[in-house]
């Protein structure tokens, strides 16, 4: 008796295991993003610190009963979890991140490599707390004055001026207090350079 032949497309468990392997990247993105433990979400969650570590890290297959907790904690549609995009449909479906008063709008889905935001940046009165991490970064003000503290520079951005830099370097950047601004933020790892620069802002006498 011939054998049956499977009516599955060849291409469907291939794609389903794409999907499913980068949920652990992305949970793992999520997570860092909010700045939450591991610790921190077993406890709101309910799951094990194990359990979790091993979604992250690809060794848990995820599976509705994980990843329900898990969006419920974060707040944030299931559907950003899996990262699953609906077929044949390319538009990003930005859902604004709001941390400490600043508008974040992701412009990219996939976890890992490069990242985009659209960054809105509201009027306010702030102290620079220049920071260091792994990463490359590249900022492009689309409107309003932008403050930036890289190392020993400290300059003003306006609309159509654009930065890139090492994240190694300790930076900050945030309002002015003359304004919002809105700006385009990408981040990519080590390496990946955003080969735009701003253009060269005049010396003054006393910086030489």
């Amino acid at each position: 008796m011939a054998r049956e032949e499977s009516h599955t497309p060849e291409g469907d468990d291939g794609a389903t295991d794409q999907v499913l392997t980068a949920v652990g990247p992305r949970l793992r993105k999520i997570r860092k993003e909010r700045g939450a433990t591991l610790a921190g979400l077993s406890a709101a969650t309910g799951i094990s610190v194990s359990t979790l570590s091993r979604l992250e890290s690809g060794g848990r297959k995820p599976s509705l009963e994980l990843l329900l907790p898990i969006a419920r904690a974060h707040q944030v549609p299931l559907d950003e979890l899996v990262g699953a995009p609906p077929v044949g449909d390319p538009r990003v479906r930005a859902k604004p991140i709001v941390r400490h008063g600043r508008t974040m709008v992701p412009l990219t889905r996939q976890p890992g490599g490069l990242q985009a935001y659209k960054v809105i940046e509201p009027q306010r009165a702030a102290e620079p707390e220049p920071r260091t991490h792994e990463g490359y970064e590249w900022l492009y003000v689309l409107s309003g004055r932008l403050r930036l503290v890289l190392g020993d520079h400290d300059v003003v951005l306006t609309a159509g001026e654009a930065a890139e830099f090492d994240t190694r370097v300790p930076h900050w950047f945030g309002s002015t207090g003359e304004g919002p601004a809105e700006f385009l933020s990408l981040f990519g790892p080590q390496g990946e350079r955003m080969h735009v620069r701003a253009q060269p802002r005049k010396r003054s006498a006393a910086e030489g």
